[in-house]
């Protein structure tokens, strides 16, 4: 009976740590209007070392494009001119807000933008959910290995 009751406890114990590490991977999923003539900037903050993946689409009444740039933290502008479907990828080497630009230069017509993007936190090279992980086994190890000596210093 009471190796059901411990197997039931690991299980919780697994189960509250997974829902607590899924909070470190950022994903989004927006959906914005650029009206005629407009721009919209979305800033996104990021750590050195994230991994970060931005996918876009865009719709229009006339055309399916707008013009898109990214200026990083240290003013640097990598502009990718009039797009439609887009999907970049990078790792962060600069701390801060980076912002995103969409400018819709149609004259014609509203965009609709749906963007995605997921930003991956790294720690010395590795995932953070993966070092959060190592982390509380290195931990649980610990713990077992000072059961064991403190139990037998008491035989």
């Amino acid at each position: 009976m009471t190796s059901l009751g411990r197997l039931s406890v690991y299980a919780l114990i697994v189960l509250v740590l997974l829902i607590v590490l899924m909070g470190f991977v950022q994903a989004t999923k927006t959906y914005f209007t650029v009206q005629v003539g407009e721009e919209i900037i979305h800033p996104v903050n990021l750590s050195v070392e994230d991994r970060v993946l931005i996918q876009f689409t865009v719709v229009g009444e006339t055309s399916n494009t707008l013009h898109f740039s990214i200026i990083f933290p240290n003013a640097t502008v990598r502009d990718f001119e009039e797009l439609g479907d887009f999907r970049y990828s990078f790792i962060c080497d600069v701390e801060g807000k980076f912002s995103l630009n969409y400018t819709n230069n149609d004259q014609m017509g509203n965009k609709l933008v749906t963007l995605n993007y997921e930003i991956q936190h790294y720690i010395f090279g590795i995932p953070q959910m993966l070092f959060l992980t190592l982390i509380i086994a290195l931990a649980c190890v610990g713990g077992v290995v000072a059961f064991v000596l403190l139990g037998r210093s008491y035989h």
